[in-house]
């Protein structure tokens, strides 16, 4: 084998471990789970209450949009982590770092400031 797909060896290894126990875990809850089906055990779980009114309310739009934009932001200061750890490297390099820096935050700050102007985080 050449020293390439050698290095592939491990990650080959983990996956098929990992895919076993996926697999076996299915099929022993299969064979080991209960079978006996009744009309009670098949109703739909309510919270031990009986369901009052229509399920399908109306929400806010704000919510929704506050919601996404928490998700979108979130995920972008997750971003930051990498960066924070090697922010003395970044420094090493100048300018050129600190540059690197700005490129990447530049899209967050403009989106930030985009959404507060658009008012998309006030509540009425």
């Amino acid at each position: 084998m050449s020293e390439s797909i050698q290095q592939y060896i491990p990650i080959a290894m983990q996956f098929l471990v990992a895919s076993g126990f996926v697999i076996t875990t299915i099929v022993a809850s299969w064979l080991l789970g209960p079978k006996v089906k009744t009309l009670h055990k098949l109703d739909t779980f309510e919270s031990g209450l009986q369901p009052v009114g229509n399920a399908r309310m109306q929400f806010s739009i704000k919510y929704f949009l506050v919601a996404t934009i928490f998700v979108l932001f979130d995920v972008e200061v997750i971003f930051f982590y990498p960066w924070a750890v090697n922010f003395r490297e970044f420094i090493q390099e100048g300018f050129e770092g600190f540059g690197k820096m700005l490129l990447f935050m530049a899209p967050v700050l403009i989106g930030f400031f985009y959404v507060i102007k658009k008012g998309a985080l006030e509540w009425d």
